[in-house]
């Protein structure tokens, strides 16, 4: 009879070939731990992009560029895919918007608008309109707006700056003024020269803007350029009544949302 001490030393010296398994289980947990992080993280990523859409859109809808849906009423909201969401013009405040075709097609639409409204003033060659590579210019002539050498506007003209501020000051667009002259000199106690003319003229008018239609004032610039950017000759009476002018440019930039003029 063998002794017992024997038998167990020959049972612990056998190998046991399966122990890698361990080693094995170990790594795929591993890995399914790793993989169920990265399916976190995009969950995470998908709600994000969900919440950064809707916030696009809310921000479009409130600069007026895309009207607000119809609210629906007990029924459940879908969650949005967020490339649905995504607008074809990506507007960051402050950027030039003239390449973006909605809104040149805004522009055209307030162009046609004003054409309807203005028609009168148009027709007395007090006002033109002329869409452009700088946006939509409003040009109000000095014949139907100013006195000679005077920087305010008189009060028969404020019916027609009505119309014109009722209509601009609702959209999200940024308004420069410019006054210009012709090459006539002027020498007054009020203005030294035609730069100091149309300069007052243009900041007097967003003045009347910011003021008395309560336009933001982040939307509207101000500058006067003399009689060095003429529309027309001034070797002609007309060409110079062509020339003394202040335009009102409805700029395809967007600096803030802007309030409804009261």
């Amino acid at each position: 009879m063998k002794p017992r001490f024997l038998k167990s030393r020959r049972t612990s010296d056998h190998v046991h070939h399966d122990r890698w398994l361990v080693s094995y289980a170990d790594f795929i947990t591993l890995l399914f731990a790793f993989f169920v992080v990265l399916f976190a993280s995009s969950r995470a990523d998908q709600r994000k992009q969900t919440q950064i859409a809707h916030s696009i859109q809310s921000a479009f809808q409130a600069l007026g560029i895309f009207p607000a849906p119809p609210p629906v009423e007990d029924q459940p909201i879908p969650t949005p895919d967020p490339q649905s969401l995504v607008p074809p013009v990506n507007v960051v405040l402050g950027d030039d918007l003239s390449a973006s075709p909605v809104v040149q097609q805004d522009l055209q639409h307030l162009q046609k608008q004003l054409s309807s409204l203005l028609s009168t003033q148009i027709a007395e060659h007090v006002v033109a309109l002329k869409l452009g590579r700088d946006g939509l210019v409003i040009s109000l002539r000095e014949t139907g707006f100013y006195d000679s050498g005077v920087a305010l506007p008189h009060p028969q003209s404020m019916g027609t700056l009505d119309q014109v501020a009722g209509k601009i000051g609702p959209t999200p667009y940024d308004i420069r003024i410019e006054g210009h002259t012709d090459n006539v000199p002027i020498h007054t106690a009020q203005f030294a020269s035609n730069w100091e003319l149309s300069t007052a003229r243009a900041t007097e008018l967003a003045k009347i803007f910011i003021v008395d239609y309560h336009f933001a004032p982040a939307r509207i610039s101000a500058a006067g350029f003399a009689e060095y950017h003429p529309v027309a000759s001034n070797d002609t009476p007309e060409g110079r009544s062509q020339n003394r002018r202040v335009d009102i440019i409805v700029l395809p930039r967007i600096s803030v949302i802007p309030s409804t003029p009261r």
